[in-house]
């Protein structure tokens, strides 16, 4: 990546002039009492939420065998990774909201930049990944079990979270070696990264300011037009079925992948090509709690209410427990 390339020209920037800040304040949303009341109900109902709804979905695929395929592990995965990036953003919210402190410290600024990253970049990837194998599984089935075998299921699920973490280390190694001056308030509930170049007074941020949303987008388009393709063969396949109920029961067999990706990606690519501006930052707040709240909530709820399997399984398990 490039990010590796610009990193020997961060850390050879003149140590002696820089300023060492130990904290950032983050400006959050622009309310008055009864609204910041209102974001903390919201912010708290959707991190209970998330955190239940996706332990529950590791414990289940932990526990009933028949979950053990590839779909339900990578679904396992990426319960994990929401796990984690809920906790990485919405505890700090929920803190300002209730106590009006809105200083955050350096460490916890880059700690909040590295799962953010980490977690949107594994997220693309596991949502490829599971595209894939809905395709293998619709499109070529006889040779499901051969080519979705246990073997490629964890390396698809070992390559996503490594890239993602490749990724978020660069950026993060970047952010702890930029130079700050006095300016130190982020417009934003949490860590933004491309805020915090445009605080930063080291040299080689215009060129960062141009190039991470490129790479972003680039990160983000290409898993999204794979996930795309997939479903032009999926559909495709769908439509030569001739019984009606059977293609009804093929479809809602990726429906709940499908209704993940158009609110993860349709949000996230969104927010990178919206045009930039002083009177978007509120929009674009919005648009981050959806996705770094809203999303995770959601994940479970889909795969586990519109999952003939997963609801059997929770039934057997609460049997168990009864």
């Amino acid at each position: 990546m490039f990010y590796f390339l610009l990193l020997e020209k961060v850390t050879s920037e003149t140590v002696k002039n820089r300023t060492v800040l130990t904290e950032f304040y983050l400006e959050t949303f622009n309310l008055s009492t009864k609204g910041q009341l209102v974001v903390f109900i919201g912010a708290l109902l959707m991190y209970l939420l998330a955190v239940l709804g996706n332990v529950t979905i590791v414990t289940l695929v932990s526990l009933v065998s028949q979950l053990q395929t590839p779909m339900y592990l990578f679904l396992c995965s990426l319960s994990v990774q929401d796990i984690m990036y809920v906790s990485a953003i919405l505890p700090k919210l929920l803190a300002i909201t209730i106590t009006g402190d809105t200083s955050i410290t350096f460490s916890g600024c880059i700690t909040q930049i590295f799962l953010y990253t980490f977690c949107i970049d594994t997220e693309f990837f596991l949502l490829t990944s599971m595209a894939y194998d809905r395709y293998v599984a619709i499109c070529i089935p006889l040779h499901y079990p051969l080519i979705m075998s246990k073997t490629v299921c964890a390396l698809l699920i070992t390559v996503s979270w490594f890239g993602g973490f490749l990724n978020a280390f660069a950026i993060t190694m970047i952010v702890s070696h930029l130079t700050f001056c006095n300016k130190q308030k982020i417009n934003n509930f949490f860590c933004d990264f491309i805020i915090l170049l445009k605080l930063s007074s080291s040299n080689i941020t215009y060129i960062m300011t141009l190039l991470v949303p490129l790479e972003g987008t680039i990160l983000g388009m290409l898993p999204f037009t794979l996930i795309m393709i997939s479903y032009i063969y999926i559909i495709s396949t769908i439509l030569k079925i001739r019984s009606s109920s059977r293609r009804l029961k093929t479809f809602s067999s990726c429906s709940s992948h499908l209704t993940v990706v158009v609110l993860f990606c349709g949000t996230c690519i969104g927010l990178n090509l919206k045009p930039k501006s002083g009177n978007s930052l509120e929009i674009d707040k919005v648009l981050s709690i959806i996705y770094t709240g809203v999303v995770p909530m959601v994940n479970p709820l889909v795969y586990s209410l519109r999952n003939k399997e997963v609801l059997g399984a929770m039934k057997s398990v609460l049997k168990r427990m009864t």
